[in-house]
């Protein structure tokens, strides 16, 4: 006894695109009587019609978006569940850039701009400073990407940091791009608040010592 889905009697991965529709047909093979089918969504069980679960279950995916990436629709047996086949949809999605615009950072201090960049097949990523290839300075700037994000990390940033950065990610059919504003304040002085309180306290010492030595004026008046 098998299962097949769209003719395929072992589990198979799917390529189709964001805002597609996908059908899968699953099929009962080598059975002499009226088996029951069920379908899954990853771990989710999906709800069939009655006249769609019979040796012969049909379901449509509409419209196929970047959340069905990866995901396996799962045909069962229903009276033995072992009995499955399952395919997994590998759905090409272009990247939906975004992240914080407006960045603004006090000099010596550390910054990240992180350009959400999720796409499928990943895209080739690359920063741009005011519309010029950056050229990473080691030490100073560092990169981190995953599948999902590009990040570019600036320690003890510096007013030559100033400017707009581009997140440029190239993908199957072109190319986006998402700028980041990077304002670099001046460093504010630093309150020297622990000599102020060490002055406060000389002061209120001398003043205290101040009227108790002269504690017999005071009693005369």
């Amino acid at each position: 006894l098998e299962l097949s889905i769209n003719n395929h009697l072992a589990d198979f991965s799917l390529p189709t695109k964001s805002g597609y529709s996908v059908s899968l047909s699953c099929l009962v093979h080598n059975s002499s009587q009226a088996e029951q089918l069920l379908w899954y969504r990853g771990d989710g069980q999906v709800r069939l019609k009655d006249g769609n679960k019979v040796n012969l279950s049909n379901i449509c995916i509409y419209p196929v978006n970047e959340s069905d990436n990866g995901v396996a629709f799962t045909c069962r047996l229903a009276r033995d569940k072992s009995v499955q086949v399952s395919v997994t949809l590998d759905v090409e999605f272009p990247p939906q850039l975004s992240g914080e615009e407006t960045l603004q950072i006090e000099e010596e201090k550390d910054v990240t701009l992180t350009c959400n960049s999720k796409s499928n097949p990943q895209g080739r990523t690359t920063w741009y400073k005011d519309n010029n290839i950056l050229t990473l300075q080691q030490g100073h700037h560092k990169v981190y990407q995953t599948s999902e994000v590009f990040q570019l990390s600036i320690t003890k940033v510096q007013q030559s940091d100033n400017g707009t950065y581009t997140c440029v990610v190239e993908y199957f059919s072109g190319n986006r791009t998402k700028d980041f504003h990077l304002i670099v304040e001046e460093k504010k002085p630093v309150f020297p608040k622990e000599a102020v309180i060490a002055a406060a306290v000389v002061v209120a010492i001398t003043a205290f010592f101040g009227i108790v030595a002269r504690k017999h004026v005071f009693c005369k008046v």
